[in-house]
């Protein structure tokens, strides 16, 4: 593979990526203002600033962990661990939806544990790819697991 193509597969994993995040944005931003800013939230929830950049940190690692999957075996060879990676990439957008534009948190609860076994399974499946994509996505399991909790508290307290 020419590094052409090696930069083309990473700006493309990138605007998938970033794709998931906008849309996932579009069923967020809406209701920050409203409905998130009118909930009981515990104390030690992070100021609203903080998820932009995080988040944004996340997809550009989480591209970059496919990216050398990709690179390292080919899309043939790591079709398993990468359909892993789109469907967490799809679970992660439906968390979205499904927390902030349906407003139903029990609900977003029970995703996003599903979103963290599919993180898992896709982190697990890209180690014997390349050890350095799989440690890529350990701060986006970490993460998940702090918004997990951080759901399931605002999801208890507004219950």
């Amino acid at each position: 593979m020419t590094s052409t193509q090696q930069a083309i597969g990473l700006v493309v994993l990138i605007v998938i990526c970033f794709a998931a995040a906008a849309i996932g944005s579009a069923f967020t931003t809406p209701s920050v203002p409203g409905w998130y800013a009118s909930l009981t939230k515990p104390a030690w929830t992070p100021p609203a600033w903080v998820f932009g950049p995080v988040w944004s940190a996340l997809y550009l690692a989480m591209a970059f962990a496919a990216w050398l999957v990709w690179r390292r075996a080919g899309f043939s060879s790591a079709r398993g661990a990468l359909m892993l990676f789109a469907a967490q990439l799809v679970l992660n957008v439906c968390w979205s939806a499904i927390f902030f534009r349906v407003h139903r948190p029990g609900l977003a609860f029970a995703e996003i544990l599903l979103l963290w076994l599919m993180i898992l399974a896709a982190t697990l499946a890209f180690r014997p790819l390349s050890r350095a994509a799989a440690w890529l996505m350990v701060p986006y399991l970490l993460w998940v697991a702090f918004a997990a909790t951080l759901n399931y508290s605002i999801w208890k307290l507004n219950a």
